[in-house]
């Protein structure tokens, strides 16, 4: 696989899962194990399933857009902006290690909240 293909394939996994379509995600996407290291999500494909079907069904009306995505090795990185209900806004930053079959087998990721004042003009992504 080659980077820009790993870069599509981060995208549309991460697409899939966030706007309510989990197990096609993993069943597209996923390699045979699946290392997960946010807290809140537990190991493996049916893990990252029940996590983002409850998402959905709390939240149907949650946003995603894809401002950059880097890739490095057998790496690709995401930072995406997220409007959840509420209008409560997020910056994320996911990585993903994909194997030697262009399959996704590990998740890392940092999440921040996006204040409503800034010391600064600049936004966060």
């Amino acid at each position: 696989m080659t980077l820009e293909q790993n870069k599509r394939n981060a995208i549309a996994f991460y697409k899939l899962a966030f706007e309510g379509h989990p197990k096609e995600a993993v069943d597209l996407y996923l390699g045979d194990e699946y290392i997960q290291h946010n807290p809140d999500v537990a190991n493996g494909a049916e893990g990252f399933i029940e996590y983002f079907e409850r998402m959905q069904r709390e939240y149907p009306e949650k946003s995603i857009e894809f401002v950059r995505c880097i890739a490095e090795g057998n790496l690709v990185a995401l930072h995406t902006h997220q409007i959840w209900p509420g209008n409560d806004e997020y910056v994320t930053m996911d990585f993903l290690r994909f194997d030697e079959n262009g399959k996704i087998v590990e998740h890392w990721d940092a999440i921040q909240q996006i204040p409503k004042e800034s010391a600064n003009p600049n936004p966060m992504y």
